[in-house]
């Protein structure tokens, strides 16, 4: 019922920022919990930060947090994680994925998913 799309990853040096999007297709975008998680290669995927429908919680990731803000605009149907700050372990595909519920730190608890978009912070 949901498709998400990616947008906004790239090449950035260590202390750079990048803004990624995810936008969403539908009309009940609003009422979805959303959240990003991040995969590298050879790695599990990691929850990254979630944000309830209303936009009025956030919750993240210890090793994201204070440097990555995650936001919504659902008239645009769009939810974007602003990342500063930027690590070499910050490498990752990063996806979007939308529930309802509540937010969630746990993937498999996440009904759609996004493609993703590559993010390589170089050192």
């Amino acid at each position: 019922q949901v498709q998400l799309v990616e947008s906004g990853g790239g090449l950035v040096q260590a202390g750079g920022s990048l803004r990624l999007s995810c936008a969403a297709s539908g009309r009940t975008f609003s009422s979805y919990d959303m959240g990003w998680f991040r995969q590298a290669p050879g790695k599990e995927r990691e929850f990254v930060a979630a944000i309830s429908w209303s936009g009025g919680s956030t919750y993240y990731a210890e090793s994201v947090k204070g440097r990555f803000t995650i936001s919504r605009d659902n008239a645009k149907n769009t939810v974007y994680l602003q990342m500063n700050s930027l690590k070499p372990e910050d490498t990752a595909v990063y996806y979007c994925a939308a529930r309802r519920g509540g937010m969630s730190w746990h993937a498999p608890s996440y009904d759609y998913w996004g493609q993703g978009t590559q993010v390589t912070v170089s050192s």
